[in-house]
């Protein structure tokens, strides 16, 4: 059993799909990052860093913050979603990355600045905007011949996923982006990509291009 803690946001969204997807048992239990739950003493003995999500395994005791290490590590303990060796496991590694470094970060940048606080920083949101459009730009290369990021579905779409499915907060039209949408949509279209997006709670649909 996984005890995973977390809440309604893209990186949080990771591991509750991760865990629908390959299928291991967990229990949800909801950080409201919005009454700064995340600060809480006893979460803090599992995620030093203050952030959602985190997990612990029961199996094992151990106890993991960090979602791009959250999905290597129970990618290795069921086999699924990430090769075990070779080109394949570390171009897959090389794209959670990737995500991890830049995808995220950036278009996290865009929330900030150009939906939540618009007109307070005009350098920001011109620059984190540019940033995020050169970033789709690049997954679009990548997918263009290829159902998912690496070829074959893994935890490289899983990570980069949740972040793309705010694309409206980013200001982008994925129809400039059409091989991110084609993927974008398949991977929404999945079982437990739509039973994960509503852990640990509903927050209504998922979001849909026009």
């Amino acid at each position: 059993m996984i005890d995973l803690y977390t809440w309604t946001t893209p990186n949080g969204r990771k591991a509750s799909i991760m865990l629908e997807e390959i299928g291991l048992p967990y229990k949800a239990h909801a950080i409201d990052i919005n009454k700064d739950e995340q600060f809480a003493p006893a979460f803090l003995k599992i995620a030093p860093n203050n952030r959602i999500p985190a997990i612990v395994d029961n199996d094992t005791g151990m106890s993991l913050m960090e979602s791009g290490a959250i999905l290597i590590y129970l990618a290795d303990k069921t086999g699924k979603l990430l090769p075990k060796s070779g080109e394949g496991r570390y171009k897959v590694i090389e794209w959670v990355m990737w995500q991890m470094g830049g995808l995220g970060p950036m278009l996290g940048q865009v929330h900030h600045f150009v939906k939540y606080n618009p007109g307070k920083a005009p350098y920001a949101e011109e620059r984190f905007s540019k940033e995020a459009q050169r970033l789709y730009k690049v997954l679009n290369t990548q997918l263009e011949g290829k159902d998912f990021i690496c070829g074959e579905y893994s935890i490289a779409d899983i990570v980069s996923w949740p972040w793309v499915s705010r694309f409206e907060w980013q200001g982008i039209d994925l129809n400039a982006f059409p091989n991110v949408k084609r993927w974008y949509l398949n991977v929404a279209a999945r079982p437990a990509v739509q039973k994960g997006y509503q852990v640990p709670k509903d927050m209504g649909p998922i979001p849909m291009p026009a």
